[in-house]
Parts: structure tokens; sequence; C-alpha cells
């Protein structure tokens, strides 16, 4: 028997009580029967949480490591560390307030944030340290200065990435769950990772933090100071060289541009990245017509492949007659094939993929059967398995059979593709049906009404339960059916009789009649339309983005005017696609508004949303580079990398617009502030990069959507970092520059100038 949850439930309880109640039960079970569990989704979920637990532990480490490198004082570093804990708590409240559960999507999100939460404390800390080392003040003093100075910078860096991720949670259908996972979980963390650095950290700086460094550090890792200051010096250089003459920075930013449009436009489209989820699903469909018998065989040598040839992968399988997903009778069949736990698999071969492939390929060679072997969904209850599902819908109303002759047409040339596999659903020829015709008239003569010839039609072919009885103190069933013998021609109908209302029996030849017709397996119907479901997959090494879009194509040369709807995680995915531009376009204009309204200026927050592009260049390169797709993973680890870009242009726009105030030029001021800010846009961005490290390269439960953020979001913050700090100054001046055009303003002290020195 199967167990589903209920609306809300949790699948992690539910199957320990599940398990409970049958351990309980084992004991009184005959001897030679023992339960066995052939398909559970929730031991996946475990061990994925278990992995993204791990992974949590491990980016806490690179941070923490980090963090002592750049600041070679163990006071120092502890600090921001001690944010970490007090965030994360504090955030889990907030999700247990809001009705949240710990999940993997929440956990996701929880190791994206580690690399944020402590960005906050590292700018207060590195800042604090260099004016105690630049102005020899103490910890109190050089506090209260820092505080002044930065302030603006944490509020305008919250704001940013909380303003990137709240749209997210406005979203409708399933995409809108998943997104308000990240959505709620990383604004909670910013919210609080901020108030933590203005209030928590200046007292922890103040009371910690002592005049130089510790000397056994600072001896050790002298040589990496030493380099770091000789790459400051030059990276300021380089500036002051680069903002004077921007026509060749902005010719490779135009590159930069053209280029992620390209990787965007190139990149293939997906949902959900597959995960090996330690289960398979076989789908059997022999001719119409096939027998029980017939079927059985085809079973049996699907079992014998699967405990035989996969006997290292295969911990058990279990198959139903009679049942699958592409239709029921005696000639369907479906199998759930349960592997071995994950760490019995850590072979690349005896992988989910690896078993499937392999599995697929040996059943081609069954000629009486067509074998699907199918991953299940993503996501429980969007579908019935991984890869697409559609109804092809009879919009010009050319009938069942054309209807049948479409798909099957359909069928076919997806069998061609290139880029689609494993092509099945209701496409089955009309199939012969004994029509049984009832004269009413005649029947209602004779005092016989429909229900009652119903109920010998279920009581000769199925059976009816008709009462109890003792039998050794144990309470048995009384079933009535006609014998094999007599039910098995449609001849045998005339023998039976039916009471009429007097009591009397009515032979079934008085009023009815037997036909064979054709007729149709199913009568499905979509949108109020006459519609055939049908399912597939993509083929190795394509997306299911690419997938959908050759379908489309194939339905689109059908003759006659016929239409694909997507169902299930299909329909997620193009929903997805759909939202995703408008995504984009409200997360930066809130940043917008949000920047405009911190600095009372369009053109400070214009220059920080221009450095965004360098940012998301990199995400999508990375994405390319490593084969990933446009997910819905990505997509949140795009979001990250826009507010993660626009952090690092804050650091460097907030510092200059200050010292332009005291009266320096745009190009002296921008310089200085690249020049001051380098070291903690390093730092965090480094803390930030090695947090999403165990991401990109996880492996195991759970790893396909591991990689899809990491991988996306590393390769975001390395070109944010290295190209982002040579743009974002050049921007800043430029746009300054055309400010003070457009005003028709004259230079003067503290107004930009394309020739200031």
């Amino acid at each position: 028997f199967g167990v589903q949850l209920a609306s809300g439930a949790n699948a992690i309880s539910t199957a320990n009580l599940v398990h409970a109640e049958l351990d309980d039960l084992a004991g009184s079970l005959p001897e030679g029967v023992e339960i066995a569990y052939s398909y559970e989704t929730t031991p996946f979920v475990e061990l994925s949480i278990e992995k993204v637990v791990e992974t949590l532990i491990e980016a806490v480490i690179l941070v923490f490591l980090v963090l002592l490198l750049f600041l070679q004082n163990l006071r120092a570093t502890l600090i921001p560390m001690i944010a970490v804990p007090v965030v994360l708590m504090g955030t889990f409240g907030v999700l247990a307030a809001l009705g949240y559960s710990i999940n993997m999507l929440t956990m996701f999100a929880m190791v994206l944030a580690i690399g944020l939460l402590v960005d906050d404390a590292i700018v207060v800390v590195e800042n604090v340290e260099r004016i105690m080392r630049e102005e020899k003040l103490s910890a109190r003093e050089a506090t209260e200065k820092s505080m002044g100075e930065i302030t603006g910078a944490l509020i305008g860096i919250a704001l940013v990435l909380t303003a990137v991720f709240v749209p997210m949670a406005f979203f409708s259908g399933s995409v809108g769950v998943i997104y308000r996972q990240f959505s709620v979980t990383i604004a909670s963390a910013m919210i609080l990772s901020v108030l933590v650095a203005i209030i928590l950290t200046p007292a922890l700086c103040a009371s910690m933090l002592r005049p130089g460094h510790d000397g056994f550090l600072a001896r050790w890792l002298g040589w990496f100071e030493r380099g770091f200051s000789r790459l400051t010096g030059g990276y300021a250089a380089a500036m002051g060289r680069l903002v004077v003459r921007p026509l060749r920075m902005f010719a490779v930013f135009g590159a930069l541009l053209a280029a992620a449009y390209g990787l965007y436009t190139q990149l293939p489209g997906s949902f959900l990245p597959e995960e090996d989820q330690g289960v398979l699903i076989t789908q059997i469909a022999l001719p119409d017509g096939a027998n029980a018998a017939r079927t059985q065989a085809v079973i049996d040598m699907v079992e014998d492949y699967y405990l035989t040839h996969e006997k290292e992968a295969v911990q058990s399988t279990f198959m139903s007659l009679g049942f699958s997903f592409g239709g029921s009778g005696e000639n369907s069949a479906m199998g759930f094939i349960r592997l071995r736990d994950f760490d019995l698999r850590t072979d690349p071969r005896l992988s989910a993929s690896a078993v499937a492939q392999r599995a697929s390929a040996h059943f081609r060679q069954i000629r009486d059967a067509q074998m699907f072997v199918l991953a299940p969904p993503a996501i429980q209850g969007l579908g019935q398995s991984s890869g697409f599902s559609m109804y092809l819908e009879d919009t010009g109303n050319r009938g069942r059979t054309a209807l049948i002759a479409a798909s099957n047409a359909l069928a076919d040339a997806a069998g061609r593709s290139a880029v689609v596999s494993n092509i099945r659903g209701n496409t089955r020829t009309l199939e012969s049906q004994l029509k049984i015709d009832i004269d009413q008239e005649k029947a209602g003569a004779m005092g016989i009404d429909l229900s009652g010839i119903d109920s010998l039609i279920n009581t000769v072919f199925s059976g009816t339960n008709v009462n109890d009885f003792v039998y050794k103190g144990e309470i048995k069933p009384v079933y009535v059916q006609a014998d094999a013998p007599f039910r098995m021609q449609p001849e045998d109908l005339n023998r039976w009789y039916v009471r009429n209302d007097g009591g009397e029996m009515a032979p079934f030849s008085a009023f009815a009649t037997t036909q064979w017709v054709q007729g149709s397996p199913s009568l499905a119907r979509f949108n109020g339309t006459a519609a055939v479901s049908i399912s597939g997959q993509a083929a190795p090494r394509a997306s299911s983005g690419e997938a959908m879009s050759e379908v489309e194509r194939f339905v689109a040369e059908l003759p006659g005017g016929y239409s694909a709807s997507w169902s299930g995680l299909s329909y997620q995915e193009r929903l997805a696609g759909s939202q995703a531009a408008m995504l984009y376009a409200v997360s930066l204009l809130v940043v917008f508004l949000c920047l405009a309204a911190l600095y009372e200026s369009w053109s400070i927050p214009l220059s920080v949303i221009l450095a965004v592009p360098v940012g998301v260049f990199g995400a999508l390169l990375a994405a390319w580079l490593f084969g990933q797709s446009n997910d819905v993973y990505f997509k949140v680890g795009l979001l990250t990398t826009i507010g993660l870009t626009a952090k690092n242009a804050i650091l460097i726009v907030e510092f200059a617009k200050d010292l332009m105030a005291r009266g320096h030029g745009a190009v002296a001021a921008v310089v200085e502030a690249a020049r001051l800010r380098l070291r903690p846009i390093v730092m965090t961005s480094l803390a930030f990069i090695l947090g999403v490290l165990p991401l990109a390269i996880a492996t195991g439960a759970g790893s396909a959507a591991q990689n899809a953020i990491g991988i996306g979001v590393m390769g975001g913050m390395i070109s944010a970092t290295i190209l982002g700090v040579f743009f974002v100054p050049l921007l800043f001046v430029s746009i300054a520059w055309l400010n003070a055009k457009l005003r028709g303003g004259r230079h003067h002290r503290g107004q930009p100038h394309m020739d200031e020195a």
C-alpha cells in the first residue's frame, strides 16, 4: 500500500510515524511475511539535509580561515565569527514564526547567507583596525570614528541585498513557493546581519581589539600582508590612469555586456536539476490485447535484469501488474526500483542516471514490450516522473481518431530527435472493446432497472463482498463471482439472469446484445478540449528546455491545428522562464529606488546598478563552462550575484561620495576610495566565494541543486571582484561628469573633470 502526505504535513515526521506503526505490527505477521519499503522519498530528503549541514559547517570553517589570513589577529577574526551563530539563530526564529520548516531550500539559503552575514561585521572590523593602525587611536575611539564613516554603507548594503530578494516572495505558483524559501531566509539574515554589525560588532570591537597584530600570526603571515600592500598600491596607480582614459575600458565593458547577453541566450533552460534520489521507475507497456501472463513474463525479465546485472546498485524491486503512468490494463505494468544507500554507490557507474541508461539500452532488446526507465520528479507532487509532460490538444476539433494519429506522428518525430528521448504516453491506436447495448424499453417492461443490470455485471466479472463468517476463530469474507470458465467469452453473458422487481429471474439475452467496437483506451480532456497525454525526457547532454522547444516545433508542424499545453513540472518551468525577466527587472528597480532614497541622488545609484552586468557575466560564464542550465536555482544565484556586485560597488561609491563632500575632486576621491576599500572588498568577496565553494563542488545526495546554486554565484563573485573593482570607479566618475554636464555646471573643487589627475 502507499502512503500519501496530507496537505501541510511534514514528510519526515510522517515517515517516522509510519515506520513506528509498522514496526509495532511486524510481530503479528504470519511466519515468512516481512515488511519491505520499495519506494520511499524521505531517505533522500534526510541525507540531502545532512549534506547541506556539512556544507554549512565547511563554509563557516573556510570563512574563518579567510578572516584569519586577512586580519592576522585572532581577536579581530573572532568578532565577525560571533555574528554567525547570532544571525543564524535569529533567522531560524524568523522562519519558525512565519511557519517555515528546515528543508533543502531554506538550508541552501542558509549556506548562501553564511558568506553574506559576515560581510557587514568584516567591514566594521577592518575599518576599525585600519583607523587604529593609521591614526594610532584606541579601540573605542577608532570604533566611534569608523561607525561614522561606514554606517551609511552598511545600511546601503543591507537595503540592496534585501531589496534584491524581496520581490521573489511575491511570485505565484510552485515557483513562488521555491522563491519564497530563499527570499524570507536571506532577507531575514541580511536584516539581522546589519543590526548585529551596527549594535553588537562595534561593542565587541571597542572591548576586544588591541593595538597591533598577534605576534605569531603577524610573523607567520607577514608575506601575505606585504604582498597585498603592493597589490593595493599597484591597483590605485592603475585606477588613476584608467579613469582619465575611459574609452578602452568602456569598449571592454560593452564587450562584457554583449558576451553576457550571448551567454544568457545560449544557456539551456530547465526548471530544476535532476537528482539521484535512490529510486528509479520502470514503465512497461505491451501491445494492445496482450494478456496478463504475457505481461508477467516481461516483468520477470525486468526483475531478473535488475537483481542480476545491476545487483551492485539495486537493493530491491517492486512490480505492479495492471497499472502504469501510461494507462491501466493487462498489458501495462510499473516497477519501482530501490537503489542501495548512497555511501554504497560512490562509484559513478552505480549512480541512478548510469543505471537508467544501461537498463534502457538493455530493455530495447526486448521486442515484446516498450519499457521506459524514469527518475522521480525533482519535487514530489509535481508530475509523475522527471522529464517533461504535456497534453496534445485537438484545438482544430478533428476528432479522436485524427488526434491519436497526430500523437503517433509526434511520437515518431520526437523519437528521431537528438534532444528528446523516452517519448511515451497514451499514443496507442484504438483498441477493441466489448460494447453491451441495453434495450431499456424491454428491460423496463420486464421490471428490471439499470442498477440491477450494473450489479450483475460487477458481480460476474469483478466479484461482490456479501458477508463474513467465522472460521477457526477468524473472520473470513465471502465473495460472489462467476467461475472463470463462465466469464471468458461475450456469449457467456447469455448464461446469466437478472432478478426483476417481482423477484423473478430474467435472462440477460432478453434485453441486451453485445458487439465488438474500436475505442480509445482513454478519453482525456485538457482545458475543455480533447487531448492526449504525452511525456518524455531530454536526451543525454540536452536540457529539458531544449527538449520542450523541440517538441513544440514538432507540434507546430502537425497538420490540422493541434497545440501543446504543458503540465506538472514542465508548466512550472515555462512559468519560471516567463517570470524571470520581470523578476530581474523588479529587483533592479527596487535596488535603484532604495539607493536613490538613501543617497538622495540618481547618479550614485546608477553607478552602482551599471556595475551589475560585470558580476552577471561571470555567473553566466561559469554556468556555461560547467554545463549548468538556467533553472530556478541558477536564477536565485543570479539574484545573489546582482546583490553582491552592488554591495562591492557601494563600498567604493560611499567612500568616494564622502571624500567629494570634503572637497576632493571626483577622480582623486574615487581612486582613494578604491584604494581604501580594496581590502574589505577582496576580504568579503573571498569569504563569500570560499563559503559557497562547498556548494559548487558538492557530490552525493542533493548535489545537483547545490552545484546549480554554487557554481553560478561563485563565478559571478569572482568576476565582480576581479573586474568590478576596475569598472566601478570608472562608472562613478563618468556618471558624475555626465551629471555635471547635464546640469550645465562649471568645474570647481569637488566636481569631476575627465582630465583631472
